[in-house]
């Protein structure tokens, strides 16, 4: 989402002062990161509490991963290909005693230390799935999985919007088995997860969607994604009607990760997977701007299906 004008500018820079006056975001001096005052998260508590409870008929497995993973598995996939400007690696130092020294003076110097570190074994995860893929490699179970997940994922993009947040959380239903069990669970996830949404007084609309690709050759991935409709998006307004913001997004990858790691359904294929992603920060950003700044003037309707009290 490109936001160049002007007038969107302001809008998110508005909403984003009337946020922290009111001490729901908390600054830290970097452009997308925030602390989060308790009322915020009791919000999004709450929505993870609605959105368990409607995802309790698939009796999922339930996963939770730290937001770094193995670097090595992320060297199997394509993100560097396609997101290099999105990605974060973890560097730390590793050097001995000159090193440090050296470091300590170009520190104490106000130069560049950063370059005297190297990289460590793990990356900063784009997705919430991304870590769950690995774990899979070998044959499904006849039925497949269901795995209810949730991280702190990070993508470098420095914004005043306040929903384009560089570390935030998206809480994931993903599906392993066969093509039509993904595609069946994506879906399906479409339909609840709009309907989940509406319900708590966000008038989303389902649109098809792309990923950000990099680069020239990034416009035909986009094209390519929304010509096989891979990837739904639900999105609202949040600083903009002309340019709402995606809250929740629902994806078919087809089998890319069971090649990518050698997941197989029981009968031998390569598996596919599907996944509903629920922004949380953009959910509770998309409440308070619908419903206001404080939540107990809320509609008693939103209060209830989130069990707000």
């Amino acid at each position: 989402m490109t936001m160049c004008a002007p007038v969107a500018t302001d809008a998110y820079k508005t909403y984003l002062d009337e946020l922290t006056r009111a001490g729901l975001l908390i600054p830290s001096g970097v452009k997308g990161v925030y602390g989060r005052s308790g009322t915020f998260e009791h919000v999004i508590n709450q929505f993870e509490v609605f959105v368990t409870r409607m995802g309790a008929h698939l009796d999922p497995e339930v996963m939770r991963f730290p937001p770094v993973f193995n670097r090595e598995h992320y060297a199997r996939i394509n993100h560097i290909h396609n997101f290099p400007d999105l990605m974060g690696s973890v560097h730390s130092f590793l050097g001995g005693d000159l090193e440090h020294t050296e470091l300590v003076r170009k520190f104490e110097g106000g130069e560049d230390w950063s370059r005297d570190l190297d990289a460590s074994e793990v990356m900063l995860i784009p997705a919430a799935c991304y870590p769950l893929y690995p774990t899979a490699t070998g044959t499904l179970p006849p039925q497949g999985r269901i795995v209810d997940l949730k991280s702190f994922v990070f993508r470098h993009e420095p914004s005043d919007d306040p929903a384009r947040m560089q570390i935030f959380r998206q809480r994931e239903y993903v599906r392993l088995g066969s093509a039509d069990e993904a595609l069946s669970h994506r879906d399906a996830w479409l339909e609840r997860g709009a309907e989940m949404l509406r319900s708590a007084g966000l008038d989303v609309e389902p649109v098809v969607a792309n990923d950000p690709f990099f680069g020239r050759g990034g416009r035909m991935m986009k094209a390519t994604q929304r010509e096989q409709t891979l990837k739904f998006e639900l999105v609202v307004p949040i600083c903009s009607e002309e340019k709402p913001t995606a809250i929740t997004s629902c994806n078919y990858h087809l089998d890319y990760f069971g090649q990518a790691f050698d997941i197989r359904t029981a009968d031998g294929q390569s598996a596919h997977s599907a996944c509903i992603g629920f922004g949380l920060e953009r959910i509770a950003l998309a409440l308070f701007k619908t419903h206001g700044l404080r939540v107990d003037a809320w509609p008693a309707s939103v209060r209830q299906v989130l069990e707000l009290g």
